[in-house]
C-alpha cells in the first residue's frame, strides 16, 4: 500500500522554540549555574521498584513547583501539575511518534542496568552504526536476555525497512502521546515528534496533564514467538509485557541532554515498563514498513538514536507511581523462565533532541 502523501500536512512545523518575549525559551539549559539548578526534572531516570515493595525517588522535590519565563509564573500550561496516573487513551492522548535508542535511557534493577549484555560493544560508549548518517550514537543500558551460545541472538536478521538494526541488542522505544496531535487523522504520526506532540499547541493547559511518553525496552531475537504486529500504535500491553509500570513527570530526552545541559521540554508524564521484553526483530521491521506508509516522511526515525546518560537523583522528581503489587525480579533465562528476587539495595551511582 502506497503511503498517503497528497493533502496538506498541518502538523508540519508546529514544535514550539520560544514564547513572547522569549524566543529561545526552549533551548537547552545548562542544568546548574554556579550551584543553582536551572531546570526542571528530567527524563531517563531510574525507574527500580524493589522487592521490598520500595521504590526509586529522586530528590528533585515537584510538590510545590512553579516556572516562569522571567517575566511571570506559566500558570496552566507548566505550573499546574497532573502526572497521569491511567493509561493515555482515557486520558484523551493518542500516539503521535515511534522512535527507539540503543540501549535503555532508563534504567530498572535487574532488567536493564549497567550489568546488561550485547553483542559487542561498552555500555556508555559512543557506537558507529552502518547505513547511519550520524557517524556515532551513544550505547545506553542494556538486558540480560543476550546470549552468544544461542543462535537466535546471533543470526543475522535480514532488514527491509529499519537501518542500522541488531539482532541481540538492546532498544528502547518511546511512543510520544498528546491531547494536542491530530488524533484519528491521516496526520497523527509525525517526525520530529515535536509535530505531533504540540499539532494543536492552542489546547495545550498543563504539559504533565496533555503530553506523556510510553516506554519498553526490548532486546531483538531472531524468533518469530516473539512477533508482534503493531508495534508503532504504542506499548505493548499482554501478559507480562506492559504490567509493571513506573509513572513520574521528566522532560524530553535524547544525547543533547545529559546532567550538564538539561531540557526545557517539561514537565511531561512518562510511563516506563519496568521489565525487558524479548521482540522479534520482523515485529521491529513490520513498525519501520508501517512508519514509511504515514503522511509525514518518518525516515528521520527508522534508525536508533543515542541513548542519554542516566539522569541524576538532583534532576529526577520524587513523584514516582508505582502500581500496587509491582515488583521487578531479576532475570534468570527465557521469559518465560524462572525469576529470583531482586535485592533492594540501590547500586551507587550531542547528537538528537529525541524524547
Amino acid at each position: 500500500m502506497a503511503p498517503v502523501k497528497t493533502g496538506t500536512n498541518y502538523c508540519a512545523g508546529t514544535k514550539p522554540v520560544g514564547l513572547p518575549g522569549a524566543p529561545t525559551f526552549f533551548a537547552n539549559v545548562n542544568c546548574t549555574i554556579a550551584g543553582v539548578k536551572q531546570a526542571v526534572e528530567q527524563a531517563g531516570a531510574d525507574v527500580s521498584l524493589y522487592a521490598n515493595g520500595t521504590g526509586y525517588k529522586g530528590s528533585m522535590d515537584v510538590s510545590q513547583a512553579t516556572y516562569a519565563d522571567g517575566k511571570g509564573s506559566l500558570t496552566g500550561a507548566f505550573g499546574s501539575y497532573g502526572l497521569i496516573k491511567t493509561d493515555y487513551h482515557s486520558a484523551g492522548l493518542c500516539p503521535v511518534n515511534v522512535h527507539w535508542h540503543l540501549g535503555a535511557e532508563h534504567r530498572s534493577y535487574g532488567q536493564f542496568d549497567e550489568t546488561g549484555t550485547g553483542p559487542g560493544f561498552v555500555i556508555g560508549t559512543k557506537v558507529a552504526h552502518r547505513r547511519l548518517a550520524v557517524s556515532k550514537v551513544r550505547l545506553g543500558l542494556r538486558c540480560k536476555h543476550y546470549n552468544a551460545t544461542d543462535s537466535r541472538f546471533t543470526r543475522p536478521y535480514s532488514w527491509q525497512h529499519c537501518v542500522g538494526m541488531k539482532v541481540g541488542e538492546t532498544y528502547e522505544v518511546h511512543w510520544p502521546h498528546s491531547a494536542m496531535g491530530a488524533c484519528g487523522t491521516v496526520n497523527q504520526y509525525q517526525s520530529p515528534f515535536y509535530d505531533g506532540v504540540f499539532c494543536h499547541i492552542k489546547l495545550l493547559k498543563s504539559t504533565s496533564a496533555q503530553i506523556g511518553v510510553q516506554a519498553q525496552v526490548f532486546t531483538i531475537i531472531n524468533d518469530e514467538k516473539y512477533y508482534y504486529p503493531n508495534l508503532m500504535r504504542g506499548m505493548i500491553v499482554d501478559g507480562d509485557y506492559g504490567n509493571n509500570i513506573t509513572h513520574y513527570t521528566g522532560s524530553t530526552t535524547g544525547t543533547s541532554r545529559s546532567n550538564t545541559v538539561c531540557s526545557k521540554y517539561a514537565p511531561i508524564t512518562w510511563q516506563v515498563d519496568r521489565k525487558c521484553h524479548l521482540i522479534s526483530a520482523s515485529t521491529f521491521d513490520k513498525m519501520c514498513a508501517d512508519m514509511k506508509n504515514q503522511r509525514d516522511d518518518m525516515s528521520s526515525d527508522l534508525h536508533a538514536h543515542g541513548a542519554r546518560e542516566l539522569v541524576s537523583d538532583a534532576f529526577s522528581a520524587n513523584n514516582q507511581y508505582f502500581a500496587p503489587g509491582q515488583v521487578n525480579r531479576r532475570m534468570s533465562g527465557d521469559e518465560s523462565d524462572n525469576w529470583e528476587e531482586a535485592s533492594d539495595d540501590k547500586l551507587e551511582e550531542q547528537e538528537e533532541q529525541v524524547v
